[in-house]
């Protein structure tokens, strides 16, 4: 079988599917119109997000004779979790299995959302910066404990339930909600003090100190937080966005940190960053006002879309995704 691989990925994932007799060919440059044109030569294909795989590309994917349904497997497999750039319904309507590498990436994107949440907590970034300026300022930093609140996460697949651990060794009640998913307390994370229960939406909204997302992107879940979102929670709240940006409506949450019905935020991803996650417009058109708050404001930390991008991640995700072609096409 022949695979293409249109964006990197760590070179295990490779060496892997050549020892069982793939053959592997790489193309990180081409448009997507050039891919388009020779697609149908391969049997898979492996991405992260540079191009959106469309109707017209699946399509250009199962030109020959005999693939699709009743013929070869076919796959299109992402190294990462989201799969927001794949149509993957009409993909499996055709015969093409989707697959992901989430469990990879799982541990990297909890410990990067405690590392932001914590350090929001303790003022540390805005100290650091201040001490190397010459400046020691005790008071203005005096931090808030993480310990006695209620953290409220939004999906339970697998980075939400892998925030829910690391933060079992805190004193925090969580709330872990999800609308497509039984929660069953576990033996490391007993329903009570410390541990996970299973609330209803107004629990959520009653409870929570901090918010923490991990969704995918859909049509039910873009713009999800804004405004009237934001206010149905009783107290203020901190949030924890590590999931996609488009999920949260930045001018809504700019005005809520500016009203103080959000305490701060932790930012891993935005809403203006380019489908393939690797740039982001300096100045959003149209959104250069509330570009330039965050930006400037104590009260939000910004990353690059970083939270899943560790060392060890982009391992895991290689060698989880290749273990799943390599069941999928021995079948």
């Amino acid at each position: 079988m022949k695979i293409l691989f249109i964006d990197s990925a760590h070179p295990s994932l490779k060496i892997e599917l050549e020892k069982n007799a793939f053959i592997c060919e790489e193309d990180f440059h081409s448009s997507k119109e050039e891919i388009e044109k020779k697609i149908s030569q391969y049997d898979g294909i492996i991405l992260r997000s540079r191009i959106n795989i469309d109707r017209k590309l699946i399509d250009a994917f199962i030109l020959p004779k005999g693939k699709g349904k009743g013929g070869a497997s076919l796959f299109i497999a992402r190294v990462g979790a989201g799969m927001e750039h794949i149509d993957v319904a009409y993909s499996e309507s055709k015969g093409i299995k989707c697959l992901n590498s989430s469990e990879g990436n799982s541990n990297a994107v909890a410990e990067h959302a405690l590392g932001m949440l914590l350090s929001l907590f303790n003022n540390i970034c805005k100290a650091n910066y201040e001490v190397k300026n010459g400046q020691w300022i005790r008071e203005e930093n005096r931090g808030t404990e993480l310990a006695g609140k209620t953290i409220g996460i939004y999906g339970y697949g697998n980075t939400g339930s892998a925030f829910a651990q690391v933060l079992r060794g805190f004193d925090v009640k969580i709330l872990a909600y999800d609308k497509y998913k039984k929660i069953s307390p576990s033996p490391a994370l007993p329903e009570g003090k410390g541990g996970i229960s299973e609330p209803t939406p107004i629990e959520i909204f009653e409870e929570a100190d901090v918010v923490s997302l991990h969704l995918p992107l859909t049509e039910e879940t873009k713009g999800m937080v804004q405004d009237t979102f934001i206010n149905k929670f009783r107290k203020n709240i901190y949030l924890i966005n590590t999931s996609r940006g488009q999920i949260v409506k930045t001018d809504d949450l700019v005005k809520s940190l500016k009203s103080g019905k959000v305490l701060g935020a932790c930012l891993d991803v935005l809403e203006y960053e380019e489908t393939s996650f690797e740039m982001m417009s300096p100045s959003p058109r149209g959104q250069e006002e509330t570009f330039d708050f965050l930006k400037s404001s104590s009260k939000v930390i910004l990353t690059p879309h970083i939270a899943g991008w560790s060392f060890e991640s982009r391992e895991k995700m290689a060698r989880i995704l290749a273990e799943k072609i390599i069941t999928l096409t021995s079948k």
